[in-house]
């Protein structure tokens, strides 16, 4: 494994006080700050009050005039409605942040958390698919759900109508997890209401949005991600040949999570998307016990879910690269990307540079919206 790849990968050190959380929010509010930006900052610069005060320097060298931070009002009213909403933040590294999502590389640093915590505890089964579902499909989705909660699973899913309401309803008693691609406190679709609110006794909505956030098309994949990224296997129930049920199974593959397919008619619009899983690969599903069967042996048991490791110390922070020198290792990066992302070790090796010279040039240019880090932490010029 690279240099890159172990760094890419460090633990990161959450925050302990009101005025570390507050910074970690600010921070990750602030424009062009993604997940994989985010935790490259706290590890150049050592702590978000840190990485807060160098950025607009960061943006001015990055040729960005006029780049502010994320106003602390902003803050101050998303903690208010926060505490209006009884949502928790977890952020990541906490002793209450799901212990699925610490080692992805373009993990969520804050999740926003309504209902009981205790169901992160268990071991996760996502169960997606079509919104205008079939009879059949809401059927067997319902059956899936209930028997996997038979065995201790706890469902996840994405609050959408179709799939999603009905594994959902079929757990509420056992309890669920719904994460949503707007604000915590925002339910969509508004059919949903009574079911988001409901399930809150047993189980959990997250979202890595802010407080009050209306979802938007760009946020439903990034939601995807999260969905997966809980869950030790992803089963798609009813989906067409091109729907966010198959991104969702792709990113479960890309973080190395089972990819398992509910077969259906050919004639079916409504399963193509799961044939074409299983044409490809992906164990094909008759009941719970093929997805249990699907997984490790130990996984089932919370005992052996992975612990949360030590965090790293603080390190000393870093500036970005300035001068003639800076100037050329960015174009020197910017002329090895292009559209198909690429992984950044392999930048690293086609450059022949460190990863410490290549991580401060990258933020620049993330900063400055000409290069883009996409699922798996894989990289592109910005489109």
């Amino acid at each position: 494994m690279t240099e890159e790849q172990l760094s890419s990968h460090h633990p990161t050190l959450p925050p302990t006080t009101e005025e570390d959380r507050f910074s970690w929010l600010r921070l990750m509010r602030s424009r062009k700050v993604g997940p994989a930006t985010f935790r490259r900052l706290l590890r150049e610069h050592g702590s978000a009050q840190n990485a807060l005060a160098a950025l607009p320097e960061m943006a001015r060298a990055a040729g960005i005039e006029g780049y502010e931070i994320c106003p602390p009002g902003v803050i101050e009213a998303e903690l208010k409605a926060a505490k209006a909403a009884n949502a928790q933040l977890l952020c990541l590294g906490a002793a209450d942040f799901p212990k699925s999502l610490v080692d992805l590389s373009d993990a969520p640093p804050v999740l926003w958390a309504i209902g009981n915590l205790s169901v992160l505890q268990r071991p996760m089964i996502a169960l997606v698919g079509a919104r205008n579902c079939s009879s059949l499909g809401s059927r067997m989705a319902r059956a899936l759900a209930a028997e996997l909660a038979e065995h201790d699973y706890a469902v996840v899913s994405g609050l959408a109508r179709g799939i999603d309401t009905s594994a959902h309803l079929a757990t509420m008693a056992t309890g669920t997890v719904a994460v949503m691609a707007g604000g915590v406190d925002v339910i969509y679709p508004a059919e949903n209401a009574k079911l988001a609110e409901d399930l809150l006794e047993t189980g959990l909505r997250l979202s890595e949005q802010p407080m009050g956030v209306t979802p938007q098309a760009r946020h439903f994949p990034r939601r995807n991600r999260i969905i997966s990224g809980l869950a030790q296997a992803v089963v798609v129930v009813e989906a067409a040949a091109k729907s966010g049920s198959l991104i969702t199974a792709r990113d479960a593959l890309d973080q190395g999570r089972e990819v398992l397919a509910v077969p259906g008619h050919p004639f079916d619009a409504r399963a193509a998307g799961c044939n074409l899983l299983i044409r490809d690969g992906a164990t094909l599903v008759r009941s719970a016990q093929d997805v249990i069967e699907a997984l490790p042996q130990q996984s089932a048991d919370p005992g052996n879910e992975p612990s949360v490791p030590t965090p790293c110390p603080n390190v000393t922070p870093n500036t970005a690269q300035k001068g003639k020198d800076g100037q050329r290792l960015h174009n020197e990066i910017l002329s090895r990307l292009g559209p198909s992302p690429i992984a950044e070790d392999q930048l690293i090796r086609d450059i022949a540079a460190t990863a410490g010279e290549i991580g401060p040039a990258l933020v620049d240019l993330e900063l400055d919206g000409r290069i883009q880090r996409q699922a798996g932490g894989l990289l592109s010029l910005a489109s």
